[in-house]
C-alpha cells in the first residue's frame, strides 16, 4: 500500500512520471538514476533527512520508480511513497562511508539485475549530491552501459506547477509573511540577532492559517550595516544597531514548498542614498513584475528592471531571480531557468520564481524581493502581500 499521509494524489504523481518519461524517450534513455532529493521527493514522495548517504530514484519507463537507499531509510521511504513496499531497495550499512566498497556496487548489482548492463542511463552529473567517486564507481560497475548526463532532466520537468503544488507555495507565503511580520514588531537597537533569529524559527515552524511550517532549504540571512554588502551572511551574538540597515532574505516552507521573501528594515534615520536606491529598485521591481507575462521571457524581466535601475543611477547585471518550489538543503531555487538578460526561456503559466534584484554596494546592501507566478494572461502575481518598500523604525 502507499504511504498514509502522501502530500499529493496519485494522478498528480502520475502525471510527473509521465513527463519524465517522454524527456527520458526524446533522450534515447533506457533508465534515469537522480540522487537530487528534490527530485527523489517531486517522483516519490520520499521525505527524510537522510541525504547525506546515496539514496535515489531509478525510472525505468513504464514501471514505477524504485527508490534506493540505506537500508534503515528504507523504512522512512515506507512511509513516505506511493509506490508499493516492492519498488523499494535498501543497502546494508557495510557500504556507509567505507573506504573497500561503495553504496553504488549495491546499486550496479540492482541495474544489473533488471536487465540493464547495457543500457543507456542518464545520470546527474551536476548535482551536490552525486559525487565524483559515485560517478566512477558506476563507471567500474556498469562497463558495458552507456551513463549519459542528464542533469536538470528531473528539475526542467518541474518548472510548470500543477495545481495541488501552487496550493502548497501559497501556504508557504502566508508563513513568510507571518516571518516577516514578526521581524517588524521585533527588531530593534540592542536586540541580539540570535534572539531575533530564534523567534524567526519559531514562527516558521508553527506555521499559518492552521498550516504547519517546514524546515526551509537555506537558513535565515540577515547582515546588517556594511556585513550587507556580503549577500550570504547569516548572524551571530552581536545586538543590533541605530543607523544601520539589515536585510533579512529568509522563506516559509510548507511540504518542502518554498515562497522565498526579502525586505530591509533601517533603524534610525535613512540616508538619502538609500532611499534614492529604494525608489529605484521598487520602480524596477514593479517594471519587472509587468514583463513577467506568459510568452515574453525570463530576459525580459532582468531588462525591465536594469532599465529602471539604471534610470536611478544604478547599474546591476547578471542573475536576479530564479525558479522556486520542492527544495531540499542548500539551496531553494531549482537549478533550471536563470531571471538574466541571456536567459530567453520562455514563462509558461504555472511558473514560480523569486524575483531577487538584491543590491549589494560596497559598504550597504538591500533587498526587497517577491516570489511570482506567472498568470494566464496579465502581469504576474506576488505570492506574498506586504509593502514592497524599505521599512524604517526610527
Amino acid at each position: 500500500m502507499p504511504a498514509p499521509n502522501l502530500p499529493f494524489s496519485l494522478p498528480e504523481y502520475a502525471r510527473r512520471q509521465a513527463l519524465v518519461e517522454a524527456r527520458m524517450a526524446a533522450l534515447g534513455l533506457d533508465a534515469l538514476f537522480v540522487e537530487d532529493p528534490s527530485n527523489m521527493a517531486w517522483l516519490t514522495g520520499y521525505d527524510g533527512w537522510s541525504f547525506y548517504v546515496h539514496q535515489g530514484v531509478l525510472v525505468i519507463p513504464g514501471e514505477a520508480p524504485i527508490w534506493w537507499g540505506r537500508r534503515m531509510d528504507g523504512f522512512g521511504a515506507l512511509r513516505t511513497v506511493w509506490m508499493e513496499p516492492d519498488r523499494i531497495l535498501g543497502y546494508a550499512d557495510d557500504f556507509v562511508q567505507a573506504t573497500d566498497r561503495h553504496p553504488m556496487q549495491d546499486l550496479a548489482s540492482h541495474i544489473r539485475a533488471r536487465g540493464l548492463a547495457k543500457a543507456r542511463i542518464g545520470v546527474e552529473m551536476e548535482n551536490y549530491y552525486y559525487s565524483a567517486k559515485a560517478h566512477m564507481t558506476l563507471v567500474a560497475e556498469l562497463p558495458e552501459a552507456t551513463l549519459v548526463d542528464a542533469t536538470a532532466l528531473v528539475n526542467w520537468q518541474r518548472t510548470v506547477k500543477s495545481d495541488e503544488e501552487i496550493t502548497f507555495i501559497r501556504r508557504a507565503a502566508r508563513i513568510s509573511e507571518k516571518m516577516v511580520d514578526g521581524i517588524l514588531e521585533r527588531v530593534e537597537p540592542g536586540l541580539p540577532k540570535n534572539d531575533l533569529v530564534a523567534e524567526i524559527y519559531a514562527d516558521a515552524i508553527r506555521g499559518a492559517d492552521g498550516h504547519w511550517g517546514d524546515y526551509a532549504a537555506i537558513v535565515p540571512l540577515l547582515p546588517s550595516g556594511p556585513d550587507a554588502s556580503a549577500a550570504h551572511l547569516t548572524w551571530d551574538g552581536r545586538p543590533f544597531a541605530k543607523g544601520e540597515a539589515t536585510f533579512f532574505e529568509l522563506a516559509g516552507c510548507y511540504r518542502r514548498y518554498h515562497a522565498p521573501f526579502c525586505r530591509t528594515v533601517f533603524l534610525g534615520k535613512p540616508p538619502q542614498a538609500l532611499l534614492d536606491a529604494e525608489k529605484a529598485l521598487v520602480e524596477g521591481l514593479e517594471m519587472g513584475l509587468e514583463a513577467a507575462r506568459p510568452g515574453n521571457t525570463a530576459g525580459d524581466i532582468a531588462r525591465a528592471l536594469y532599465a529602471a535601475l539604471a534610470k536611478g543611477g544604478i547599474e546591476r547585471s547578471g542573475r536576479c531571480g530564479y525558479p522556486i518550489g520542492l527544495s531540499y538543503p542548500p539551496d531553494w531555487g531549482e537549478r533550471t531557468v536563470s531571471i538574466r538578460t541571456s536567459d530567453e526561456t520562455v514563462l509558461q503559466p504555472g511558473m514560480t520564481f523569486h524575483f531577487m534584484p538584491g543590491l549589494w554596494m560596497t559598504d550597504w546592501g538591500l533587498e526587497i524581493t517577491e516570489s511570482i507566478l506567472i498568470r494566464e494572461d496579465g502581469p504576474a502575481e506576488c505570492l506574498c502581500n506586504r509593502p514592497r518598500k524599505l521599512f524604517v523604525k526610527d
